[in-house]
């Protein structure tokens, strides 16, 4: 029997494993960048790790767009922290800062979801392949500003600590239009929820100002750790 909720149950499952898992790649990340050790988040199984979770974020963005409301303002108040995090990691590196991360990209898209909300499921997933194949033309080339760099196309020598451009992950965020057009079209869960998913859910509803503290948090916890550790 469908289980009709102002939330639906199993997206905020869902983005509580996402965040778990980015948790772990970001404390990954840490423990190379801050203290050393020799985890190689580049390549291979941590690097698949960090983008299973950004993937898992960027569908079910789109997912949770399609029977959300005021996507726009949601999508600018997303942006806004992304901007925050800009300035942030400006001061702590000028030469690797974020100038368009995940949250930038997850914003811009819901921002943009009044121009492809209409779009049948067949045309969105149509529409979400195109914006990765031109995505993965776009890391070909380069231009000499960083005008372009929403679209995939950087500058010569760039690097940045977070680099998710509309081309090709917003691709991901219109397979999730289509799959919550499909599946949530009446706007509720049809699965019922069993208990061990609470902790998930949780996490899940939650996920934004658990995003924005979870490195201060992690970062912390590793120097106090050390500080024990070595007297």
């Amino acid at each position: 029997m469908p289980n009709s909720c102002s939330r639906i149950w199993e997206i905020d499952f869902f983005r509580g494993i996402a965040l778990l898992l980015m948790v772990v790649f970001h404390l990954i990340f840490d423990l190379t960048e801050f203290w050393g050790y020799k985890l190689n988040y580049m390549s291979g199984f941590w690097y698949y790790e960090g983008k299973l979770s950004a993937i898992m974020f960027m569908v079910i963005a789109g997912v949770s767009s399609t029977y959300g409301a005021s996507s726009f303002r949601r999508g600018l108040t997303v942006f806004s922290w992304g901007m925050l995090i800009t300035a942030t990691t400006y001061f702590y590196n000028p030469q690797t800062f974020i100038r368009f991360g995940i949250l930038h990209m997850l914003g811009s898209c819901m921002m943009l979801f009044s121009f492809t909300k209409h779009l049948r499921p067949g045309w969105l997933m149509v529409a979400g392949t195109a914006a990765i194949v031109c995505g993965q033309l776009a890391a070909l080339l380069n231009f000499p500003s960083s005008l372009l760099l929403p679209f995939g196309i950087t500058p010569f020598d760039f690097s940045s600590l977070d680099y998710y451009p509309l081309l090709p992950w917003s691709g991901f965020f219109l397979y999730g239009n289509a799959i919550g057009n499909v599946l949530y079209g009446e706007h509720y869960s049809s699965f019922t929820q069993p208990r061990w998913v609470q902790p998930f859910t949780v996490l899940g509803k939650y996920s934004l100002p658990i995003y924005l503290i979870h490195q201060p948090a992690l970062l912390s916890f590793l120097y106090i750790l050390h500080c024990f550790t070595n007297g």
